[in-house]
Order: structure tokens, then sequence, then C-alpha cells
């Protein structure tokens, strides 16, 4: 991988400081297993797993792990925290995935759609791997936030990119994104042949207030991410 979006190239400070800061550790990642549910005992895929702590948490829970991300950099770390047993794999959502139909009862994928200009493929992929009646977990950008935040303000309606630096070790790294209306995500969903369950705006780990204030204000009085669990029909 190169330019824009490259996880390779700070992976080890991307695990480093995810373990500890409040947006993963105690807002992403806690909503994710709730709203994954009862895990003990089913088949679970994580889609974009990058170093693998959603993973962890539900292996935790009971569920049999797999994994997949497109940078090789993040599987490596996730193998080093997971172990040789688990099921991780380097695979890029959009693209046709190494696993069979309906092999799993559960998927979740953590900020990742966002990455996706066309959520059409990707969608069919999850959708194909999982059995009748298992659900899909996503979370992604809050489709409001740009609009709300930004100046000048974007157009709502259409699907569009910007681009944000993220610095690791003093040195920056370009990431790109795409924002879509809500509309656009829940005819993406539906299109794909997913049934909407839920849509979710989570509070923090209540434990996250001692520890960041400041940002636990933030983060339990403004949007922030969304979440949605959706269903393929059985």
């Amino acid at each position: 991988m190169s330019g824009s979006n490259d996880y390779d190239a700070f992976a080890e400070a991307y695990a480093a400081e995810g373990e500890r800061n409040i947006t993963n550790a105690y807002y992403t990642m806690p909503a994710m297993v709730a709203l994954a549910g009862e895990v003990a005992g089913l088949r679970v895929l994580d889609a974009g797993c990058g170093v693998g702590p959603l993973m962890a948490l539900l292996r935790e829970k009971g569920a049999e792990v797999s994994g997949f991300d497109a940078s090789a950099g993040m599987i490596a770390l996730a193998r080093r925290r997971l172990g040789d047993d688990v099921d991780l794999q380097v695979a890029a959502l959009g693209e046709r995935l190494p696993y069979s139909d309906a092999s799993f009862d559960v998927v979740v994928s953590a900020l990742v759609l966002h990455y996706l200009q066309d959520w059409g493929p990707a969608l069919g992929e999850l959708h194909r791997v999982l059995r009748p009646g298992g659900r899909l977990v996503v979370a992604v950008q809050h489709p409001f936030v740009d609009y709300a935040t930004q100046d000048p303000r974007p157009d709502y309606h259409a699907t569009t990119s910007w681009t944000e630096e993220w610095t690791f070790g003093g040195q920056s790294y370009p990431m790109t994104f795409w924002r879509r209306p809500l509309h656009a995500m829940t005819d993406a969903f539906t299109a794909a042949g997913f049934r909407l369950v839920t849509i979710a705006e989570p509070q923090p780990d209540p434990a996250a207030e001692e520890l960041f204030p400041e940002d636990f204000h933030d983060f339990s009085t403004r949007m922030t991410f969304l979440f949605f669990v959706l269903e393929v029909p059985a």
C-alpha cells in the first residue's frame, strides 16, 4: 500500500494509540460488542479487523473469530496479539472474500465502510458469507457531522470524499474518507439484501469519564459515529 490510507506505514503506532484512546477503547469497541449481542459458540468475522482488538473482545465472549484486513502490517500485529491458530487473512473489503457462502453467524465491521466510495460490492460479499438469519454490525462516520461542522458546508445529498491528516511519531499520513447521506447508507443496505434492525448512537463507556473527562463530555453530547445492526432474512 502507498499514498492515502497507508495503514502499513503506521501500524505499530496506530495499534499503541488505539489501545488507550477514548475513541476506540471506550467508545467504538464497547458499542460494537454490545450490539453484536450473544456470540458464544458463534462464528464471527471481523471485516477490516485492524490489529484485532474487537476480535479479542468477541473471543473473550466465546465467539469463534476470523478476521481480514487490507493491511498486511495490521494482520501481522493481529496475529501477534491473537495467536497463530486464529484465522487471519489479508483481503480487501469490496473484493471477493476468501470465505465460503453462509459460513458466518455474525459479521462486524467497525469504521471501515466509510473508506469506500461504492458500498455495493462490499455489502454483497458480507451478505454472501453470512448465513440466513445472520447479522451484520457496522460502525461508520456519522453522516451529519461534516454538515454541521465544516465550512463551507458540503452537499449533504452527494457522495463525496475528503482527506485529513493523521499524525503518528511526528509524521503526517493522508487519510481519505467518503461521506454519503443517511438515506444512501440505508438504501445500500437494503439493496444488498439486508434488513435494518437497529440504528444506534451509543454513549461511551462510563469508565472513560474519570480517565478522559473533557473527551467524555464531547462523546456524550455530540455526534460521533453511527452504528447499524442488519440481518440477512432467514
